[in-house]
């Protein structure tokens, strides 16, 4: 179980554009809900969060779209965990049709752990840094995704 199913869903006509595709933002929202989903993984749940006054907050993120999304289609997130130190968090979810290992968009985001009461950046939990380890050793094979670390430039006029 190396990939994480983090989301999976059903393309619905509010998130389609005048071009019969999934628009740009509701790949975003897919995979913000997959975000949600991996930090009730972790045991960063609601319940956690008001608990101990700690999240995730979003620090930067990259969106590649690979292929058309269309209308009815159903769809699910597969998560990796890049790495992570003690309070930062990167990873990359990639979507796909559901049982289909085509990649259809990826994304790759760098998330902080922080205590909201500063709010102010803040050490993982024990409980939360075992848990991010325990799937960083399940995803030890699993090779570097394509579409990570890529920077958004026009080339150079020599």
């Amino acid at each position: 179980m190396p990939f994480l199913t983090t989301y999976q869903t059903r393309i619905i006509p509010d998130w389609v554009d005048y071009n019969g595709h999934l628009r740009d933002a509701f790949y975003l929202l897919i995979f913000s809900y997959a975000t949600d989903a991996l930090m009730d993984r972790l045991g960063m749940d609601s319940h956690n969060r008001e608990a101990s006054g700690h999240s995730l907050f979003t620090l930067e993120l990259h969106l590649n779209y690979l292929h058309e999304v269309k209308l009815d289609a159903d769809v699910d997130v597969r998560t990796q965990i890049i790495g992570h130190d003690s309070k930062r968090l990167h990873l990359y979810h990639s979507l796909h049709l559901a049982g289909d290992d085509k990649e259809l968009a990826g994304n790759e985001q760098m998330l902080l752990h922080v205590d909201l009461a500063g709010p102010r950046s803040t050490p993982f939990s024990e409980t939360t840094l075992a848990s991010l380890q325990a799937i960083v050793a399940d995803q030890a094979d699993l090779p570097a995704p394509d579409y990570i670390g890529r920077v958004i430039a026009l080339p150079t006029k020599k």
